[in-house]
């Protein structure tokens, strides 16, 4: 079984250890101004003091998110809210996050800790300044510790992005899709003769993965970008100089080990019986009546990591990832104060980011990507024979020694002049490739074009700028904004002539509202719901083992096509137009009849949509309880620069840059995102006076 399968079955939030942040106050003069989008451009004479700001800012924007995330980020949610946490607190602790958070803290260097405890005594500050505008519930966490944003940044990064495939497994065992878009556009295919980027990870647009816009001012430093909220530091942005975006890769940072256990109560490896390290954690867990019980629990650690299930077969799956990640938000400070090439890609060098396709584009006319990620050293073996449980009884499966980045595959200013990444393997970062699996070891990633589950998107991608050698900023606005449905292209043509040809009335129905569609996920669409329907079935039912002829990299943009079972693949089509014509008494149905953008106060018909058929703009819906499907996920932060003089951008965050109740900007952007437009960020200082809400200034 692939353990990277249901990635999203399983959020593992972790703990930090009491401690509260240092004094620290903001240098006089520092200003947050917000501006009518309610985006912070933070101004300040010292980099702590952008910091203090920064934190500021995230709690007015949304503090009871914030705090939230941070109770469940120590294992101390069931103290706050009850036995319902209990389960996510005992992972928490068993996985060894509350050392690993102190650990991370006291690691730091001088310098980034200021930071740190800069911004936590920004967000403390705006708690005792507006303790009205905090949820009851949320104030259990207050004060703001100064492990807590490390240990939810190991959290979202180490836990989650790479090692949550775990958990999924273990649950399995014992008892959504990721994506992102990134452009990098040289100036030899660029129309204007300047480097072009596409910022655009897709994530939830809920818990962990909201997104944080800002702008952070001071001498030496001019950052624009974003971060996932209660994180010290903007994770994907742009300066003057340069910008980078993320997607997630196909990358392998953990694994999960069977051992055999012992009647004497420990395990076997390599024939000899070992002993558990034994550790007794305990839980506070409120009540129903507001008193505190305590709850004891063994943890059991192994030579491989910490035992996450056990079953009663006298057998446990330990755990064990990678973890060198103690100055991974001083990385990407670096890489955001980075002035050029070099600079960055000495930032890069740390590896201290665990995983992360990274794609960069900058004034100079560099482009650049890797495949970033901290991967294990192993003697053998494949992606594949790693993806599965390792057996627990052999030592030479444990590894210890992590690749350095010289071994990483990167690409700089490739004569393509283009890099792209969806998701995909590394090997199709451009077309024709650079980058070849043979010479890497076979374990670094997947060589199937379709690991991941991401089959059509990365297809897209590739053709869209491998086949435009001057590409004008509009044209790749539109790229971006692309609805097509890339599976239809390979396949509705056999199941059209297939559906004609069958003996039924539902059939020939059903194709003449396929023949009539237009391809796209747009709102006005018809016919997209009744492909959607049929193809995520068909598909899911033969493992895409689905076309009459496959994959062939020699023709990345045509195959596959056909359909290797016709009547199937009809018998599915039959069954689906059955259920649309059902629950929405049409073949035809709009599609943004369907599908909708709630948020907030706002709805507005839906577009967009996801893997595996192979939609450029993601937009992720979930059903709402009313026949219909609501927007859940999808593009969250969208970026897309031209790095001309002065920088040239656009840039949206779907569903506004606060979750705060009350805030005039929860789903003030969805009216944009429903338009399939971005809006102009106000870099200049000139820019955020003229569009200015509100001004704050620490005295």
């Amino acid at each position: 079984m692939s353990k990277f399968r249901g990635l999203l079955i399983a959020v593992v939030l972790l703990l930090a250890l009491p401690g509260l942040a240092q004094d620290a106050a903001p240098a006089p003069g520092t200003e947050i101004l917000w501006d009518t989008w309610g985006v912070p451009h933070i101004y300040a004479e010292d980099s702590a003091s952008l910091f203090y700001g920064f934190g500021w800012a995230q709690m007015q924007n949304h503090a009871d998110a914030i705090l939230r995330l941070y109770g469940r980020a120590r294992g101390e949610a069931a103290r706050y809210w009850g036995s319902a946490f209990v389960e996510s607190d005992l992972l928490t602790h068993t996985v060894g996050v509350p050392e690993i958070a102190q650990a991370h803290y006291d690691a730091q260097s001088e310098a980034f800790r200021s930071y740190i405890d800069a911004f936590v005594a920004g967000m403390n500050a705006y708690a005792d300044a507006h303790p009205d505008a905090i949820a009851e519930d949320a104030k259990l966490v207050l004060p703001v510790r100064n492990t807590d944003p490390l240990a939810l940044a190991y959290n979202d990064v180490t836990i989650f992005f790479v090692g949550g495939g775990a958990i999924g497994m273990s649950q399995a065992w014992s008892a959504g899709q990721l994506g992102s878009n990134a452009w990098a556009v040289a100036p030899e295919r660029s129309a204007s003769g300047n480097a072009l980027l596409i910022e655009n990870p897709h994530l939830p647009w809920s818990d962990v993965f909201v997104w944080f816009e800002a702008q952070m001012v001071a001498p030496g430093v001019n950052l624009y970008g974003a971060t996932l909220i209660g994180l010290p530091g903007i994770e994907i942005g742009f300066n003057e100089h340069l910008g980078w975006t993320h997607t997630v890769n196909t990358h392998d940072g953990f694994d999960l080990y069977e051992l055999t256990l012992t009647a004497a109560g420990g395990y076997l490896l390599d024939g000899e019986e070992k002993a558990f390290e034994v550790q007794q954690k305990t839980l506070q867990v409120r009540q129903d009546d507001g008193s505190l019980a305590e709850q004891s629990f063994p943890v059991l650690h192994s030579e491989q990591g910490p035992v996450i299930a056990q079953n009663d077969q006298g057998q446990a799956l330990a755990f064990r990832v990678v973890n060198d990640t103690t100055t991974m938000m001083e990385q990407w400070w670096q890489m955001g104060t980075a002035a050029n090439l070099a600079e960055f890609e000495a930032a890069m060098s740390r590896v201290q980011i665990p995983m992360f396709n990274t794609v960069y584009a900058d004034v100079d006319g560099h482009i650049y990507y890797i495949f970033n990620g901290q991967i294990p050293v192993r003697e053998s073996g494949d992606f594949d024979s790693w993806s599965a449980v390792q057996p627990g009884d052999d030592s030479s499966l444990i590894w210890d020694e992590l690749h350095s980045y010289d071994d990483l595959p990167k690409v700089i200013d490739p004569p393509t002049g283009f890099v792209q990444n969806a998701n995909e393997p590394p090997w199709t970062s451009t077309i024709p490739p650079v980058l070849g699996f043979d010479d890497f070891p076979a374990y670094f990633a997947p060589q199937s074009y379709y690991a991941g589950g991401h089959m059509f998107r990365p297809q897209v991608s590739q053709q869209m700028v491998a086949e435009d050698d001057s590409i004008t900023y509009e044209e790749l606005l539109a790229y971006k904004h692309s609805t097509h449905v890339e599976a239809a292209d390979h396949v509705l043509p056999a199941l059209i002539e297939a559906a004609r040809a069958a003996d039924s009335e539902l059939a020939h129905q059903a194709a003449e509202a396929l023949a009539a569609w237009d391809g796209n996920t747009d709102a006005e669409s018809r016919g997209a719901i009744l492909f959607i329907q049929w193809f995520e079935t068909y598909a899911s039912q033969s493992g895409f083992d689905l076309f009459a002829v496959p994959f062939d990299i020699a023709d990345p943009f045509n195959s596959p096509s056909g359909l290797s079972d016709p009547a199937a693949a009809v018998a599915v089509l039959e069954q689906a137009a059955e259920q649309v014509q059902s629950a929405y008494g049409a073949l035809d149905v709009p599609y943004g009849d369907v599908m909708r953008l709630r948020v907030g106060e706002y709805d507005f018909p839906g577009n967009g949509g996801t893997d595996p058929s192979g939609v450029f703009r993601a937009a992720w819906y979930a059903p709402d309880g009313q026949g219909t499907y609501q927007i859940a996920g999808g593009d969250s932060w969208v970026a897309v620069i031209e790095f001309s003089t002065p920088i040239r951008a656009q840039v949206l965050i779907g569903q506004g840059n606060a979750t705060q109740p009350g805030s005039p900007h929860v789903g003030d952007q969805l009216t944009l995102f429903a338009a399939k437009a971005l809006r102009d960020p106000w870099l200049t200082r000139e820019a955020v006076e003229a569009h200015l809400e509100t001004r704050q200034t620490f005295e």
